[in-house]
Parts: structure tokens; C-alpha cells; sequence
């Protein structure tokens, strides 16, 4: 079973089992936290689609980490002005293992 839901944002299909990196969630690590919002839960041609989400849904997840991820250079460049600033950006993430999805009524 699958399920679809979302969570800063974005939106993320997970099985129960996998490891996921979502954005930074307030929650430290050992932690369980609840999705909610789900939008799609199912298998094959078992599936269930919210309209936009479906009530009583949840994934549940275990926390694993909080991490960065890796250095990205943000550079603004204008030519023949001597106009050049460079950044550097690392975004935060919370990593997290999918231990249980229930299904609700549609």
C-alpha cells in the first residue's frame, strides 16, 4: 500500500518502510510525527482519491534526522559593471521513515 501526502509545500508518494527527505519540520530526532493531508492512499486498483484530501487519511513517520543539505553557490553577475556578489545556501531537511499508513472514508 501507498500513499500520497503532502507537507511543506510539496507533495510526496511513500510505502511503508521508505525514507524520506521533507522539508524541515519542528521535531527532533526519535520523534513520531503525523501527516494528515493525504491526498491519494492505495494499491493497484484499490485506490482512493481525496477531493482534495481524504478525512480521517494519516501516514505516520518516525523521525531519523535533521540535516542540511549540500553547499549550493548563489552568484548575481553583471557584465562590464564590476557588479559580482556570490552566497552560499545549504537548505534544511528533516529525514523520516514511513511506519504506518491508514487509510479513511472517502
Amino acid at each position: 500500500m501507498y500513499a500520497v501526502f503532502k507537507t511543506g509545500g510539496k507533495q510526496y508518494r511513500a510505502s511503508q518502510g521508505d525514507r524520506l527527505k521533507v522539508e524541515k519540520l519542528e521535531a527532533s530526532a526519535g520523534d513520531t510525527v503525523e501527516f494528515s493531508d493525504v491526498l491519494m492512499v492505495g494499491e493497484g486498483a484499490d485506490v482512493q482519491v481525496g477531493k482534495p484530501s481524504i478525512s480521517g487519511a494519516r501516514v505516520t513517520a518516525k523521525v531519523v534526522a535533521q540535516d542540511r543539505t549540500g553547499k549550493i553557490s548563489v552568484i548575481k553577475f553583471k557584465r562590464r559593471t564590476t557588479y559580482k556578489r556570490m552566497k552560499t545556501h545549504r537548505q534544511a531537511f528533516t529525514l523520516v521513515e514511513i511506519t504506518a499508513i491508514a487509510g479513511g472514508a472517502a
